[in-house]
């Protein structure tokens, strides 16, 4: 493992941000500093390329792509459209030729070719989500909030946390097209935000925001039937939670021996062990993050280190993380950002 990684971290700027903030990483000591901020309207979900070259951001005007420097400095090179309102995630398939917008604001998923050249090309795909959500004040209508791909990456997996459905489509990679192939119908009331696959791909992670768990779905490829089957339902918080909590972001650690998972308004990281076998999660401890609104969080290179993106709190938190013990403990002051909202890791070379 390289001892250089550079983190970007996305941001809304109505406040004092000004774009895409870049950080040096201390790994071994698990701390970040600032080296400057790239200015760009509302970066609020960044991905990095697989190529590792490009990266590509949410902003006002629709996506952005920058190429990365060797010493990790961006470099803009286009912005494209989405034809519709401002995206909140961004997914990239393995060749890097398709980008994958979604627009929780109209309900939209919009797909664009990738350049060669790194920059964002043609729009090959557009899909407006229909239906009537269940909570008139929060889910009456579609809210894209995030999409995956399966790990053979025949299917695209969308969460719409307004209709408590997470809708499958083919996805044709010459094309860009998406076919409706499959719908998972999440729990009433549920919100599904974020699918995320294990790292041995055979079973997929829900996050479910309104409910405050996580359902478990073992996948299988070659089912003549259903692909996806859950396995598993479990709380995200711990029995005398705040009411107002709201499950917000699950990630693994490298080994995907654990799983963690942030809780909004709770303003806590839940740990969790997962049984290889059968993709079940046992609950280690839920802990508080020292900040407000854990929106995003995000685990070091080593997986020795937590950083936990407090968008409502303007700050990011940083822990060193137990796993034999369930604890996160504090590892130095917190830094000041205004709102953050998500964070990727490159390795320079």
């Amino acid at each position: 493992m390289s001892d250089k990684y550079v983190a970007y971290a996305g941001s809304y700027t109505h406040e004092s941000s000004k774009g895409i903030h870049i950080y040096d990483m201390d790994v071994e000591k698990g701390r970040i500093t600032e080296r400057k901020e790239v200015q760009i309207d509302n970066p609020s979900y960044l991905v990095l390329s697989h190529s590792g070259k490009f990266l590509y951001s949410i902003c006002d005007r629709g996506v952005a792509a920058y190429k990365i420097e060797a010493d990790g400095d961006l470099t803009l090179i286009n912005v494209h459209t989405i034809n519709g309102m401002r995206g909140c995630h961004l997914t990239l398939n393995k060749q890097d030729t398709f980008l994958i917008v979604s627009g929780y604001h109209d309900g939209k998923i919009t797909v664009l070719h990738i350049n060669e050249d790194g920059s964002v090309g043609k729009i090959t795909d557009e899909v407006f989500h229909k239906g009537i959500g269940s909570v008139a004040e929060r889910n009456f209508r579609p809210h894209v909030s995030s999409s995956v791909f399966t790990p053979d990456e025949e299917l695209l997996c969308v969460c719409d946390l307004g209709i408590d459905q997470i809708k499958i489509y083919e996805f044709n990679h010459t094309t860009g097209k998406l076919k409706l192939y499959d719908i998972i119908r999440s729990q009433l009331e549920s919100a599904p935000r974020q699918m995320t696959f294990s790292p041995d791909g055979r079973f997929a992670y829900v996050v479910c925001e309104l409910k405050n768990y996580i359902n478990v779905y073992s996948y299988d490829k070659n089912s003549d039937k259903d692909r996806f089957d859950l396995v598993q339902n479990i709380f995200t918080v711990r029995r005398d939670h705040k009411s107002n909590s709201a499950a917000a972001n699950i990630t693994f650690d490298s080994t995907g021996k654990h799983l963690l998972c942030s809780n909004a308004g709770d303003n806590t990281v839940t740990i969790y062990k997962v049984d290889s076998k059968t993709g079940k999660l046992s609950s280690l401890n839920s802990l508080p993050i020292s900040g407000d609104y854990p929106k995003y969080i995000r685990l070091f290179p080593d997986d020795k280190h937590l950083m936990s993106m407090n968008n409502e709190g303007n700050s990011i938190t940083i822990f060193t993380v137990k796993y034999d013990k369930g604890l996160i403990i504090m590892n130095g002051p917190e830094l000041k950002i205004s709102r953050p909202n998500n964070m990727i890791i490159k390795e320079l070379k």
